[in-house]
Order: C-alpha cells, then structure tokens, then sequence
C-alpha cells in the first residue's frame, strides 16, 4: 500500500520499469491548454486520460510548482496576526494543484510507466525536494505555524483540528526547521540524494527483475507444474515472441515454478535469480545505492538530534521508539521460533522419507512443503482455483462491503481509464443515497506496471468551503490473467490479496474526515494494515464463501469439505510465516537503527542483523536488501515491523466478529464508525480502544497462529 499526499510525493518518490525508447516530444501548446492544469470537467473530476500526454507533465508539474509557491508566499506574506485559518488551513490547502498533477504523474509512473516518465521523474525529484525544503526551512512560515501551536491551548480546536496542527508542526520540525547554516545546507543536500538515489535503488530493482526469463524448450521439464501455469507460461512465450514456454520473476510466473516444477536444477536457477536481484555486479546493482541511502538517512536523523534513523521516524508510529520495536519482534520471534523449528523439522523429515538426500534447500523449500501440505490436507491450488474466478471473487468482496457497510458498486464506462484493462466504479452508500468513491481496479500484470499489489488514490476525501470532496482511488494488483484454455482464475493466496487492497480501498472510500492530511489512509504506518489485514479473515469463512465463490464450469458451490480443509492447513507451517516475516522486520531494523556509518559488504551486514530469524542454509550471494523496496524505496523504512504489528490488531478486532457474528451490523458500524470512517483524526490507539474497548495483546495472534490453545 503506498500513500499519495503531497508530501508522500515530494519525499518518497519511485520509478518504475523501462519500456519505450522514443524521447518526448517538446510541450508547444500554452500552459493553460494543458489538460493536467486545466479544470477537469468531467465524472466526478476525474483525470482526462484521454487527453493527456507525456508531455504534458513536465510543463505541468513546473507551472504547479510555481502555483504552490505563490500560494505558499501569501501565507507568509500576510500581515494578520497567524491563526489556525489564515496559517495551518492555508498551508493544508496550498500546493492543491501540484498535489493533482503529481497524483496523476506518479500513480501512473507506476501502473503504466514508460522511458519517457522514468525521465521526468528524475528531472522532477530535484525541483520537488528543493521545494520542499524551501517550504519547511522558510524561517518566517515555520514562526506562523509555531505560534499557532505554541497557543493552542488556548485556541477551541477540535480532535482533528489538534492533529493537523500537531502533524504539520512536528511535520516542519523533522524537515529541518530548526536547523542553522551549515546544518541546514547539509540537511537540503542529503534530501535532495536520498530523493534521486532512491529513484536509483527502484529503477535497478524493477530493470534486473525485468531482465530475466527461464525460458523451458523441452516439455519434460515442465514435469509436476499445474496446467494453469504452464498455459500461462505458453502466453508468456507468445507474448515475447519465444518458442516453447516462458517462466519470469512476477510472483504469478514465479510462485507456481518454485512450488511445483519438479526440476530441482531449473528450481535452483530461478530461485537463484530472484533472490540476487540487484546484486549481480551489473549496471543494476544496488548494494552501493543500500549503503548510501542507509547512511545519508542516519546523517540526517543525526542533524535533527536523533540517534538513529528508526528513533526519528517512529516518532509517529504506535511502536514509539526502536526499543519497543525490537521487543516487539523478539517477543514475537521467541513465541515463533519453537514452532518454527518443528515446522522445518516436519518438512525435512517428509521430503527426507520422499527420497530427497542431504539438506533442504530454499529453492526445496517451497516444493517440499506444497507436497507435504496436499498430502496433510489434500488441498492444492488446482482444487481452489476453479472457485475464485477473479469476476466472481470481485462481486463476491463488493457483496461484502454492501453487508458489512452497505455499500453498492455500479460500474461507470464514461470514466476515462489510463489503460484499456481497468475497471471503474463509483460507490454509493445505499442508506444515505450518497456517493462516496470512485475507484480504478486494475487486475492484470504487464511490462508497464511495477510487480506487487497496492492502493493509492487519484485524490484524497476532504471538507473545501462546506463540500465533501470524495476520493478517487486506485487499486493496482498483479493477478493471474486469463489464458485462451479458461478465464482469470485466482489462487487462495491471489484471493487473499484482493482482500486485503479492497481493505485499504475502504479506508478511503468510508473516509469522513475535513483534511486531505487526515483523512482515509492518513494514519500511523503501524496502523494502516488493520482495515487491510482485518479483510482477510473473511476469506475462509463459508457464509461468505457461498455468496460467490462457485465453479467456474459447473456452478457447483465451493463444498464444505474444500473449506474445511482450508481451513484445517491455515495454521499450517504457521511458525515459519511468522519467523519470514519478523527476519524481513529485523533486515529493515538492521539498516535503519544504526548509529554509526556503515560500510563494507552489505550481504555481511544483513547477515549480522537477521541471523537470529534465519532458518535454512545461507546461500551466498541471495540477500533481500538490493530488492527491499519497502524500505529503501517505499516508504516503509523502519516500519516493516508494522506487518506484524497490525496482525495483532486484525486478530484481536476480528475476534469480536466472531464473538458477535460475521456480518454483525453493531460490530461493522462500530468498526466503520471507530476505524474506518477517522482516519488520522485521533491517535489510533484511541480509535482501536473506542472499538474493541481495550488496548490489544499478542493473544489472540498466537491463539489465531496456533502457537497457544
């Protein structure tokens, strides 16, 4: 999930791949014919698609640039006394039409890109962090903002109105305000490297991935692969102009080859491949651009007074400070690594009794464990997939927002779409007769689109003079597209993951707050994944299942004894999920908690700071840093632990829809009232509390994991 404010923008921005050659075309036309300036006078004021082209960005984002800075200059220009109006709101309301077009720019650089965008965004990255920089160390607009927060005990805000002040003061602070010559220098310079050199890290990331294919001539070797993987294979190869059958590093490519093919050797190799990427010595290679970025982000945590990086931005996370993070993870990791370690035990000995000699691998580990899974429950993907074909799967989840919320989804043809495979729909809510979102669902992977799945928006629920602006929001996945022998059929996994951006996509679609800097996913990193993660748990439950899920041929409802043993295999190897992911938090921790320069080889580093969780052999060479896009590109530098943080929220929130029912109106009305509909009003642990009525515990994760009875 990525959040698309304005400042999220100028800060964290990323590339995405290479796919034309041509050079842009030089802007002729006078700025206000340009189509991203001009007013939209189309549904809901939606993005022109169909007007705008790539040269239209570069001119636009110079022209709102200029925009942003009058507007900005007003503010401090103006000679009344500095008030939360004529200041904070000001200020939040500022820069509106840069924050439309690089919405548009920047969703679309990374579900749509080309050569010509991946060149704009570099040429763009300085001018948005000189901008930003040139707000936030202005002397004379951080004085306004500081003494309207200085007075606000004695200004009558209300709950949200204290947030934004809070978040644009402590905003201004740890962007440099208080900084003085030398120092301040220093900080624009390192902003300005960390913005291009993240830009890097992405495009090396995106350009190796993309460079691969494990190209299978001889049909043999596609033994033990499920057919849906092999026609898709075939499609690839086609598609690429490639004889016989095409397997690349997307995860719908790569997943079913790792779990199924029964050529170790081909395993081997395109394990090997995915898991040095960007660290291949190449033009791509990113282990120079992890130590920079580590280093040029302690330096600036450093000039702002904090220790490290991971102390400087958990000041606005639930966690608080790194301390608490890393006790969060070695309380998880000490409940985990026991189960952990029988789940390993338990494959080994299954695979050793199979024939396989020696130690398990990680390019066995997927294999042998899918073998042990289908025996344990005789379950596999080929007895799922046929009931969650991804039209069936959607109506099915848009079914559960109209019980759960009341919400009904009305596809809208007249929206201009960026590309021919999206879908558009306007939500309603049905009680109140209101329009509440649009969103963009775009489904299906392609050159152009970054692997992955997320959520962002075109524009941001918000109050303007008495008007609810409703969001327009972009949902991005890359799901299993349809071949010419059966439609777009999803596995539990791909299921799994509609639920969860569908989550995000509610966040904002529910949003009911009067700032675009507070509202839908405008919340602590830590707390963002609990209206995603809850979604989930919906996915096996039968009385939901039977509202949708049937066989694509036959009609035939999915059987009770299918879900049961999906049922029975969630807890499987439950102990290994968990320790994967508290290794990948420690990795992020590892690079952002140092308090010293770092140098050296980076594999060694990561090494150091992730052992603990490591559970199979090292592979040398295979490291998870020069491809860590979360955190080195992404926007969730020490916050990775955030995953797990929400999982003990979602576990704990859902236990009361089990408690009361699946569909129990009181526990979803609470739920949208307390959560969904706050956004970043109120500090999250107030919101969590307002719903469920206490502060959560691990309980209810461990109990969910299997981990305590």
């Amino acid at each position: 999930m990525r959040k698309l404010t304005l400042f999220t923008l100028i800060m964290t921005m990323t590339s995405a791949m290479l796919v034309s050659q041509q050079k842009p075309k030089a802007e002729t036309q006078p700025i206000e014919k340009n189509p991203l300036v001009m007013e939209w006078n189309t549904p809901y004021q939606t993005p022109p698609f169909n007007s705008i082209k790539t040269e239209h960005y570069k001119p636009a984002i110079e022209h709102a640039l200029e925009v942003a800075k009058k507007e900005v200059d007003a503010i401090i220009k103006n000679k009344e006394k500095p008030s939360f109006e004529n200041t904070i709101i000001a200020l939040e309301q500022a820069g509106s039409m840069l924050g439309r077009v690089l919405g548009v720019f920047f969703n679309i650089n990374e579900a749509n890109t080309s050569q010509e965008l991946q060149k704009i965004a570099e040429d763009i990255s300085p001018m948005l962090t000189r901008y930003s920089n040139d707000l936030n160390m202005n002397p004379e607009l951080f004085a306004r903002v500081k003494e309207v927060y200085d007075n606000r005990d004695e200004i009558a805000l209300t709950k949200e109105q204290r947030m934004l002040l809070d978040k644009s003061y402590k905003g201004f602070i740890k962007n440099g305000a208080l900084l003085k010559g030398k120092e301040k220098d220093e900080f624009r310079k390192i902003s300005e490297e960390l913005s291009l050199t993240s830009l890097k890290y992405q495009r090396n990331n995106l350009a190796d991935q993309n460079a691969y294919s494990l190209v299978i001539k001889n049909k043999k070797d596609l033994a033990g692969l499920p057919q849906y993987a092999i026609d898709a294979a075939k499609e690839t190869a086609k598609e690429k102009k490639v004889k016989g059958w095409v397997f690349t590093l997307n995860y719908p490519s790569y997943i079913p080859f790792i779990t199924y093919a029964d050529n170790k050797d081909l395993r081997k190799e395109i394990w090997t491949a995915s898991n040095r990427v960007a660290n291949n010595g190449n033009e791509n290679d990113n282990k120079e651009n992890v130590l920079k970025i580590a280093n040029l982000r302690l330096r600036m945590a450093q000039l702002l007074g904090y220790s490290s990086y991971a102390e400087y931005a958990l000041t606005d996370r639930m966690a608080e400070n790194p301390a608490k993070v890393m006790s969060f993870i070695d309380n998880l990791l000490n409940a985990s690594m026991p189960y952990a370690q029988k789940d390993l035990k338990m494959v080994t000995e299954y695979a050793q009794s199979k024939g396989f000699q020696g130690e398990l691998q990680r390019w066995d580990w997927s294999y042998w464990q899918e073998k042990l899974k289908n025996e344990k429950y005789s379950i596999n993907p080929e007895m799922t997939k046929p009931y969650f074909q991804l039209e069936k799967v959607r109506d099915g989840i848009f079914m559960l927002a109209d019980k759960l919320y009341g919400l009904e989804f009305r596809e809208n043809k007249n929206v201009e779409k960026y590309h021919p495979d999206v879908v558009t729909y306007e939500v309603w809510d049905k009680e109140r007769n209101k329009f509440m979102a649009l969103v963009y669902m775009d489904f299906f992977p392609r050159e152009s689109k970054r692997s992955g799945a997320w959520m962002t928006s075109f524009r941001e629920q918000k109050v303007v003079n008495g008007q609810d602006i409703r969001p327009l929001i972009q949902m991005v996945c890359n799901f299993t597209k349809p071949t010419a022998k059966a439609p777009s059929l999803l596995t539990f996994d791909e299921y799994n993951t509609f639920l969860h951006e569908f989550g995000h996509c509610l966040h904002g679609i529910l949003s009911e707050c009067n700032y675009e800097s507070t509202s839908g996913t405008s919340v602590y990193r830590d707390f963002v994944e609990l209206p995603s993660q809850i979604m989930e748990n919906w996915a096996t439950e039968k009385e939901f299942l039977d509202m949708f899920a049937s066989h694509y041929q036959t009609g035939e409802k999915i059987p009770q004894e299918l879900v049961d043993k999906i049922k029975a295999s969630e807890q499987f190897l439950a102990g290994y999920m968990s320790v994967r992911q508290l290794f990948l938090g420690l990795v992020d921790m590892g690079w952002n908690n140092i308090t010293s320069t770092i140098s050296g080889d980076v594999e060694t580093i990561e090494r150091k700071s992730s052992s603990k969780a490591e559970l199979l052999p090292v592979v040398p060479g295979s490291i998870m840093s020069t491809q860590f896009g979360h955190i080195f590109s992404g926007g969730y530098a020490a916050g990775y632990y955030g995953y797990k943080w929400a999982e003990v929220l979602d576990a704990d929130a859902y236990s009361l829809f089990k408690e009361k029912g699946i569909f129990n109106k009181e526990v979803s009305n609470s739920f949208r009232k307390n959560i969904l509909s706050q956004g970043g009003k109120k500090h999250p642990m107030e919101l969590y509390k307002a719903f469920r009525g206490h502060e959560p515990s691990n309980e209810a994760l461990l109990r969910r994991s299997g981990f305590i009875k």
